[in-house]
């Protein structure tokens, strides 16, 4: 790694070499890097893992510059995984990164080897695939991390990490509690990030609006027939308020605790 050699430094004074060989030695898979997951890749590469693979399947839309890491007027219309990988390879070029450009769900979600994985880290919107990544990630050996609701938020001090049956107030975890208990439950336990606060949207408006944007129906570019004439934009059912310091917060505190759990092993 001698690219990087130095880039390190402050955090091998707090941490120790040995324990930044660890970090390094350990493979994080993120699935989602919307709000959450791409703050969290940027603080797990900043933190000295050098094994990481990244999945989405979307674009960046002009929407999501107010809160997404790799979003600007210039990447609008660029694959998420791309755009945040080259992002990435700019604070350490010697790191792995993976990037994949897909959608996880029940039938393809083999592909992505989770036995393979140190940790998973679920930042996924879709409640259906969030359920499903949840039961095959506890049946691993990998550590879960995964993001409750980080939408309708503006106070960080309301934000907490607790055991997912333990989560209050928010209501993606509890919708995710009715639906996991209607099948499969999670294999082992696993911790969560969220926020008991609970805001109104006070504006309109369900898309861009304008013609800068590069997402509805674009090709994938990949083949992909999953990904071909997917509409970047409109998928979601519900469109709600963020804002950057909660999404960007959640995922740090992903990342930290990633970080934290490496440097308390033993």
């Amino acid at each position: 790694m001698s690219t990087s050699k130095g880039i390190f430094q402050r955090t091998e004074l707090l941490f120790g070499k040995e324990k930044m060989e660890e970090i390094a030695r350990k493979k994080v898979i993120i699935f989602g890097i919307g709000g959450v997951g791409s703050w969290c890749a940027e603080s797990l590469i900043r933190s000295g893992i050098h094994f990481l693979t990244i999945v989405d399947s979307d674009r960046i839309c002009i929407t999501n510059i107010n809160r997404q890491l790799h979003a600007t007027i210039k990447t609008v219309g660029e694959v998420k995984t791309e755009a945040l990988k080259r992002r990435l390879l700019e604070i350490n070029p010697d790191a792995e990164i993976t990037d994949i450009q897909k959608i996880y769900n029940a039938v393809n979600h083999d592909q992505f080897d989770l036995d393979s994985y140190d940790y998973i880290i679920d930042a996924i919107d879709s409640l259906g695939s969030k359920v499903h990544l949840i039961r095959e990630a506890t049946r691993t050996k990998a550590v879960l991390f995964s993001s409750m609701g980080a939408s309708l938020k503006l106070d960080p001090t309301q934000i907490r990490v607790a055991e997912f049956w333990k989560v209050q107030g928010c209501p993606l975890g509890s919708k995710i509690r009715k639906y996991i208990r209607k099948g499969e439950l999670p294999a082992k336990p696993f911790m969560c990030i969220y926020s008991e606060e609970l805001l109104e949207n006070k504006g309109s408006g369900s898309s861009c609006g304008t013609d800068k944007c590069l997402c509805p129906k674009q090709k994938s570019g990949i083949g992909d027939p999953e990904l071909d004439d997917h509409e970047w934009c409109s998928q979601k059912a519900v469109i709600n308020g963020t804002v950057a310091h909660i999404t960007a917060i959640y995922g740090f505190t992903i990342a930290g605790l990633v970080i934290q759990d490496i440097y308390n092993q033993a």
